[in-house]
């Protein structure tokens, strides 16, 4: 038995040669068939694969916590439509390149829910990365030290899901908006994104510091994608009581997005025309 589970190891069917003694044992003592032997050890070997497919993909996929949707308490965040989330489980989003946006203060549930639907997106064998946007953002930037750039840039663009975490949590630096757009470009209509963020649209000028490429980065985003504003209190709080808002319709989510994006270019074209008459006095 010994010889046959190393002959099954070097022809690299390890599923095999862990069940291989339990199964003769089952079969001699159940009297099956050859042939029902050999497909109970086919199946072995799949499901194993199976597996190790998925162990190898969750560890590629750097989730910070194992959080599951059942663990997420909907009636404590009611601005949050369950069914919407519900839907979102199925992973449709993913198979046509869509993007998902929460939108909420601290401690609401964004990046549960994040990590939750990454969870979900496993289990139907997509390939999954969590960054926040400040590492992410980071490590490209470095990355141009070792002319590693296109490669680090390739990690971002390559799974069928990147999850950016806390996008306007932290002051980015200079150089952000270049790298933030050149992912999403590279994404845009290829592969689909959760992004968590603390910031109305309106806000985004602020995070990136340059508003031609906001306007950019937001058209992308927005276009083929579903928002959730969430609107209730923190759930590291929730002890400490707090009320709870209505939810608002998606209607207004529209609305909002189409004001941020005018804004953005309306800015950016006053910013050019100042720097335009600043230019002609010098």
């Amino acid at each position: 038995m010994d010889k046959i589970k190393s002959k099954l190891r070097e022809f690299k069917l390890a599923g095999m040669a862990i069940s291989v003694e339990a199964r003769v044992s089952y079969a001699n003592d159940n009297a099956i068939s050859y042939l029902q032997l050999i497909e109970l050890l086919c199946e072995d070997e799949e499901n194993s694969r199976r597996d190790n497919s998925y162990k190898k993909k969750y560890a590629k996929a750097k989730l910070p916590a194992h959080k599951t949707l059942e663990e997420f308490d909907f009636s404590f965040q009611p601005s949050i439509d369950k069914k919407q989330i519900s839907d979102a489980s199925v992973c449709r989003y993913i198979a046509e390149k869509k993007n998902l946006i929460f939108i909420g203060s601290p401690g609401t549930g964004k990046t549960h829910l994040s990590m939750a639907l990454g969870i979900k997106a496993l289990a139907m064998h997509y390939s999954v990365l969590f960054t926040t946007a400040s590492e992410m953002l980071y490590n490209l930037h470095v990355s141009k030290a070792d002319n590693s750039y296109y490669k680090k840039l390739g990690d971002y663009i390559s799974p069928d899901l990147l999850i950016i975490d806390e996008l306007g949590f932290k002051q980015l630096a200079h150089y952000s908006a270049d790298d933030f757009f050149e992912v999403i470009s590279k994404r845009y209509e290829k592969g689909a994104c959760i992004i968590t963020t603390n910031k109305g649209f309106d806000q985004w000028g602020e995070i990136f510091g340059d508003h031609i490429l906001t306007s950019a980065i937001l058209d992308r985003v927005v276009h083929h994608s579903t928002i959730f504003k969430i609107n209730g209190p923190s759930y590291r709080a929730r002890n400490l009581g707090g009320s709870m808002n209505n939810k608002n319709g998606n209607n207004e989510f529209k609305k909002e997005v189409t004001k941020a994006i005018t804004g953005v270019k309306n800015e950016s074209k006053e910013n050019t025309l100042e720097k335009e008459r600043e230019e002609k006095i010098g």
